[in-house]
């Protein structure tokens, strides 16, 4: 017997310029038997309205809004339906770009993107994976190497959230760090996405460092 095909991955477009969403539309029109637009929005104020009844998988979000910022609608999107948030935007602004990681985006996207690498990105978030274009990877490690930045995103992990880093750095899987902090594995993989997020990390190997860099003295 097949196995059941897998089911589209449902995307939310929230960009104010029509012609840029039609140009999504037809690009990702090209892939609906995995990708499927089930809303969209110009403003922050649409979106709130017509994407957590939708319950997309993926937010595809826009930086600058008419109402304001990506960063807000991140915030505020994720606050009212969970799913994973892909940035993609022409804006490179190194500060913008962290704020959105801590916001809880799982991508940041440049708009000169090619179409298969876009198809891919959207597959990879809501496959619980990260995606970042090599220019916002480059601002990420400008910011996080930034002083007064790496002090502020010390300064904001708690006594637990260090812990489990502390453990990371030891090379322990979640299984291992769920066993050891009495936690549940599910429990301990969320919480590092929400600091990944928070310390606008993308891999477990960064984590790890930034623990012996920032955190290992304060055990």
């Amino acid at each position: 017997m097949n196995a059941p095909a897998a089911r589209p991955v449902r995307l939310a477009l929230v960009e104010d310029s029509e012609l840029v969403r039609l140009g999504l539309h037809t690009l990702l029109g090209l892939h609906a038997k995995k990708i499927k637009i089930v809303a969209e929005a110009a403003s922050i104020a649409e979106a709130l309205k017509t994407i957590p009844p939708a319950k997309p998988d993926v937010i595809l979000l826009d930086m600058r809004l008419p109402d304001g910022t990506g960063v807000s609608a991140c915030r505020q999107l994720l606050a009212a339906h969970p799913a994973r948030v892909l940035f993609l935007t022409s804006s490179i602004d190194d500060a913008l770009i962290a704020d959105a990681i801590r916001a809880g985006a799982s991508g940041y996207l440049l708009k000169d993107i090619n179409g298969d690498e876009l198809v891919q990105a959207v597959l990879d978030v809501a496959a619980g994976g990260q995606a970042l274009d090599a220019a916002v990877t480059a601002s990420l490690l400008r910011t996080m190497r930034s002083p007064a930045a790496t002090q502020e995103s010390a300064a904001s992990v708690s006594v637990n959230e260090r812990r489990m880093l502390a453990l990371l750095a030891e090379g322990k899987t979640n299984k291992e760090i769920a066993s050891d902090l009495g936690l549940a594995e599910k429990t301990i993989k969320n919480n590092f996405t929400a600091l990944f997020s928070k310390l606008g990390l993308v891999r477990r190997s960064q984590a790890a460092a930034y623990y012996v860099q920032h955190l290992s003295q304060k055990r």
